[in-house]
């Protein structure tokens, strides 16, 4: 005999799987997130005022970032205040491959990452995420790129002990995130669109360690990928290690700079939900540029403005990330293909010099910090959170309030450069137009 049918409990049934429905499109659907880089306070401020909707950083002994990098607890708590005030997100790197002896100093940062209210902990050691859900109970854990997370088996497990979002290696294709979102539905994917690449299979490399005794698994790379090589290089150690080379020496480590501009419709509607930036060792000049052109093109996208608007948004986006010195550019393993290398070691772009960061201004007077040479004749343009501003340079003064002929970096004195025009806004920043 059948049971008898309870119409409250099928109405309920029902509406359980229409949300079911609808939190599997959400999760498909949901907003882009432009993450940024952060190497120092200053750094982040520059991220969070030109678009980013969340930042990254951690202190230098535990988060892959041992050089270039400023940050303490104490300053991590500033961050942290700083990027909660206007309403972004801060996850912090936790992420380096953890021996023995990193364990007690992990444990205490952790909990200090208590006080910090961070939105996420990034790692990649799975004793690490153990000791985070012991300690920092119900903070979303985010899987580090260091962990080579390429198929979507790995990607389940990890999701099964507590991992929200999954930063997927730089040698994962299109189809493979399609495949990982399908899969994997309720996984968050977060993916490099900009930025530097290894050499190494996702930074796991030994070459650094080889090379100098610094190992890039514990955040301190010196980066042997970069050197230009003659036709013997001396170890550290002292071994001699023979090589082929021309009249320029070699750089067969180099790779190309990852720049996806082009593509992040399509990796949103294969399921990426974050696209992340890499270069917390880059300038501020680097963070703002790339911040703003990567939040340019995803605004259009979000507005559901047609393809021809989003072509220009992208065509303007990349002109502004070829006035940067790069590498040379490359889609990574996206499309499948290996990575391109830059042979000849040589940087594209010397048209354009970052020069200065405008700390403060008064009309037309800007206290600028500055980073290279800036002289009353330069070509100049400012670059703002919306838009690029041609100046020219009135007079240039030093501290003392003495008029001088030219600018000096390398130091952290201050000049004060009036110039033709008014608006000029705070955490802009100057660069100089080769001629």
């Amino acid at each position: 005999m059948n049971a008898e049918k309870n119409p409250k409990k099928e109405l309920l049934a029902r509406d359980f799987a229409k949300n079911s429905t609808n939190r599997s499109k959400n999760q498909f659907g949901k907003k882009i997130e432009l993450l940024a880089p952060a190497g120092s306070i200053e750094k982040l401020k520059y991220a969070i005022e030109y678009g980013a909707d969340a930042v990254y950083a951690g202190i230098p002994s535990v988060s892959m970032r041992a050089r270039v990098n400023s940050f303490s607890e104490e300053s991590l708590l500033e961050a942290s205040k700083y990027i909660h005030a206007h309403g972004k997100k801060f996850y912090v790197a936790v992420n380096i491959y953890a021996h023995n002896y990193h364990l007690p100093q992990i444990e205490k940062h952790l909990r200090f990452i208590k006080k910090l209210k961070a939105d996420a902990v990034i790692v990649s050691d799975p004793g690490i995420i153990g000791l985070v859900k012991k300690i920092l109970l119900g903070i979303d854990i985010h899987l580090s790129t260091q962990a080579n997370t390429t198929n979507w088996m790995a990607a389940k497990f990890w999701h099964k002990v507590g991992v929200k979002r999954i930063i997927l290696a730089r040698e994962v294709t299109l189809e493979d995130i399609k495949i990982i979102r399908k899969k994997v539905p309720k996984l968050e994917l977060e993916y490099f669109v900009h930025g530097a690449m290894c050499m190494s299979y996702s930074g796991r490399c030994i070459l650094s360690k080889w090379m100098s005794g610094k190992s890039a698994n514990e955040g301190d790379c010196t980066q042997p990928c970069r050197w230009a090589y003659a036709k013997v290089i001396e170890k550290k150690s002292g071994e001699i290690v023979e090589l082929e080379e021309d009249s320029h020496g070699t750089y067969f480590f180099n790779s190309k700079d990852l720049n996806l501009i082009e593509h992040l419709e399509e990796l949103k509607n294969a399921g990426v939900t974050s696209f992340k930036i890499e270069g917390r060792s880059k300038s501020s000049y680097y963070v703002a540029c790339v911040t703003r052109a990567y939040r340019k093109v995803i605004d259009v996208i979000e507005s559901k403005k047609n393809s021809a608007e989003v072509k220009n948004a992208v065509n303007r986006g990349r002109e502004e990330l070829n006035k940067l010195a790069n590498r040379g550019y490359t889609k990574g393993f996206l499309f499948g293909n290996e990575a391109g290398q830059n042979l000849s070691g040589q940087q594209s772009n010397d048209e354009y010099q970052f020069v200065g960061e405008v700390v403060e201004l008064d009309g037309k007077e800007l206290k600028v910090k500055v980073h290279n040479a800036l002289r009353k004749d330069d070509k100049l343009e400012v670059i703002a959170k919306n838009r690029n501003i041609p100046i020219k340079i009135v007079g240039i003064y030093n501290e003392d309030r003495k008029e001088v002929e030219s600018a000096h970096g390398g130091h952290d004195s201050f000049y004060y450069i009036v110039i033709d025009r008014k608006g000029i806004e705070p955490l802009s920043l100057i660069r100089k137009i080769q001629q």
